[in-house]
């Protein structure tokens, strides 16, 4: 009988390719680094083929590997399609789920979700991962993660997305600042200040520039942070102003601060959070009831 690749070992190829590198590939497979090499090895013995070229700095797949990891990718993400159609036989909620949520959503959300999720449904396991948008998409695509709650729209092949609800933005500033008191803020009042944003990568800065129909080169960007909470302390310190999503203000993020904030008088200034997971998935009902669940509890 012709012997067959393994599920491991094309596991492995794959995390050869993400990592370019046999340690972190074994780090993330949770395997030693010999283990790693030695199940490549068989996959090449096997397919009777070289799939990797190895130096002492780099791992460069052949011509011939990168076409093995493309359809090994695929794969891959069948057999986890075919274990969520098993989990989606149950009833919704009963069996395990892992979740990816961005920074500038996570706190704000989760610590009521969980609590709601844990008393109602006691038997559900959510396994959570916070990280940037575009590596949690990664994550997703790869079938490391089963649904993502994000700021949408954010670019990705093969998923299918559901708004959940807008998340207005908010002017914030320090309390003497020029624009602190009035009614409602117009954008066209941001020109030329002193924006505190997040660094690139935080979908949260393109989102809150387009929402407010700003470019970079609109206002001046002083710093550059990591977090909401540190933007928070820097306005707090008169450093600049910034623009805050209400669910951080709900969650109580301005406590003990002498910070200010004022509404804007256009309509949609805000951001659309929604749930995304890949197209071939079998539970999209079940991230549809999720997905009514989080917003039924953000409305509250």
């Amino acid at each position: 009988m012709t012997r067959q690749p393994t599920l491991k070992q094309l596991k492995y190829l794959c995390a050869v390719a993400e990592h370019g590198h046999f340690g972190n590939a074994a780090k993330a497979c949770h395997v030693s680094q010999s283990t790693l090499s030695a199940g490549i090895l068989e996959l090449e013995e096997t397919l009777g083929a070289s799939l990797v070229e190895r130096n002492n700095r780099q791992v460069i797949l052949t011509g011939l590997g990168s076409d093995i990891v493309q359809r090994a990718q695929s794969i891959l993400l069948d057999v986890e399609d075919l274990v969520a159609l098993c989990d989606a036989s149950s009833a919704p909620f009963s069996g395990k789920m892992r979740l990816g949520v961005i920074p500038t959503i996570a706190p704000y959300i989760l610590p009521g979700l969980l609590k709601r999720l844990r008393k109602e449904h006691p038997d559900f396991q959510l396994f959570i991962r916070e990280d940037l948008s575009g590596h949690l998409v990664d994550s997703l695509q790869h079938g490391e993660l089963d649904v993502l709650l994000l700021a949408l729209p954010y670019p990705a092949d093969k998923v299918e997305t559901m708004h959940l609800f807008d998340d207005d933005f908010v002017f914030a500033c320090p309390r003497n600042h020029r624009l602190a008191k009035g009614g409602d803020l117009s954008t066209s009042e941001l020109r030329s200040q002193e924006l505190l944003l997040l660094e690139d990568g935080h979908c949260l800065r393109d989102h809150a520039l387009e929402a407010c129909k700003l470019k970079e080169a609109d206002v001046e960007i002083p710093y550059q942070a990591t977090s909401l909470n540190t933007i928070v302390q820097m306005v707090a310190n008169g450093i600049g102003v910034t623009l805050l999503p209400r669910m951080a203000l709900n969650a109580r993020i301005l406590s003990g601060t002498e910070v200010e904030t004022r509404a804007f008088k256009e309509r949609n200034v805000s951001r659309s959070i929604g749930l995304m997971w890949r197209k071939k998935t079998p539970r999209r009902a079940e991230f549809t009831l999720l997905g009514k669940f989080i917003a039924e509890q953000c409305e509250n």
